[in-house]
């Protein structure tokens, strides 16, 4: 299973991009879907998360009201829509698929992981 994230990029506050995230090589439809973030010197923290079949997604705090997480399992894709973006948003993200439990935050449930695309928020 292979994970190919982008769609980063820079960005002024206040702005918007979204992130793509094509899986390959396996069976896109069984697989929760998530995306965490790493900024420089601090851990990869968890952001979205999407189940297998879709439906409402689950947010971290800090981004609630401001991302959408949503899927389309006949485009093997999922889209990170970040609204409102922030200075503190500034991060390596990254795409990760895995069977875990539902609105997992723990990096260890999710087997695949994308390369990460960055993205940089300006103040």
């Amino acid at each position: 299973v292979q994970l190919q994230a982008s769609g980063g990029g820079l960005v002024q506050a206040g702005g918007s991009l979204r992130l793509s995230c094509v899986v390959s090589g396996g069976t896109f439809s069984r697989y929760n879907m998530a995306w965490f973030r790493q900024a420089p010197g601090k851990e990869r923290e968890f952001v979205a998360f999407i189940r297998w079949s879709g439906g409402s997604a689950y947010y971290t705090d800090s981004v609630k009201g401001r991302f959408m997480l949503s899927r389309d399992n006949a485009k093997h894709t999922v889209y990170l829509q970040m609204n409102s973006l922030k200075p503190e948003d500034s991060a390596i993200y990254y795409c990760a698929a895995g069977r875990g439990a539902w609105g997992s935050r723990d990096t260890s449930n999710y087997g695949y992981w994308g390369q990460g695309t960055q993205v940089t928020v300006s103040s």
